[in-house]
């Protein structure tokens, strides 16, 4: 019989493997900001909030808050890092003034982090009450980061388009709750379970609005597509007929 043990490790070898996809499902996206020299629509929030609960997942899971939880550690050390990169990338291409937002919100995470690990370790002397004090902070930014989308999925909504919502963000997110929702159940968990319970949710939520929008995102992209196209070609014809009138009227 399968020991429960081996259970927990293999879900948090899948867990690791569909989180660290889930940071990396983004890339083809910061490659398009990246060759357009623009955020343009993107929110930053997704990318925020990863960092901010990377960062705390990743002082949840040392020996001196809680120990045996290297998994945990592993996986959020990659997305701290992948997170990381995507916001100075975001930075580099964003305007004045989102720029601004962006830094004062990333400031205060890691005022906050960085205040939380000083409180656990002077203050707070047992592992079972730093792990319940910053599995609290965990559970909540780890709502935050699942829940960061939501203002996406309104723009979906309103535009009924899923231009800005990645499809591999979406199935991913729900892919890494579902394991880490599981892992947290042998031992159970619930600063773990509770917060990717509600991301595997919100996952299904994007998925059901991908799968809704898909057809009319494509005809307005196609639509926008043929616009642009023609307005070449009238410019295009525009150019030649003052070409050919210089030539009459030198």
């Amino acid at each position: 019989m399968v020991s429960e043990e081996a259970i927990s490790t293999s879900l948090g070898v899948a867990g690791n493997i569909t989180a660290v996809t889930l940071f990396l499902s983004t890339v083809p996206t910061f490659y398009g900001i990246w060759k357009r020299k623009s955020v343009e629509q993107y929110s930053p929030m997704p990318y925020l909030a990863s960092f901010f609960n990377c960062g705390l997942w990743v002082l949840y899971g040392m020996p001196f808050v809680h120990p045996n939880s290297m998994l945990v550690v592993t996986t959020n050390g990659a997305g701290l890092a992948i997170e990381f990169v995507f916001l100075l990338i975001f930075l580099k291409y964003s305007d004045s003034r989102k720029r601004l937002k962006v830094v004062l919100i990333w400031l205060l995470e890691i005022i906050v982090f960085v205040g939380l690990t000083l409180f656990v370790l002077i203050l707070v002397h047992k592992t079972q009450k730093r792990s319940t004090i910053v599995g609290s902070f965990g559970v909540a930014a780890n709502i935050l980061m699942y829940a960061s989308p939501l203002s996406v999925m309104k723009l979906v909504i309103t535009t009924k388009s899923v231009e800005y919502m990645p499809f591999p963000l979406s199935l991913f997110c729900f892919l890494n709750g579902l394991c880490w929702f599981l892992y947290a159940l042998f031992p159970f968990d619930p600063f773990i379970a509770v917060p990717n319970g509600i991301g595997g949710l919100l996952g299904i939520l994007q998925l059901i609005l991908y799968g809704t929008f898909y057809k009319s995102t494509k005809r307005m992209l196609a639509a926008r597509k043929e616009k642009a196209e023609m307005g070449l070609a009238v410019m295009d014809s525009s150019i030649m007929n003052n070409g050919n009138v210089s030539k009459i009227n030198p």
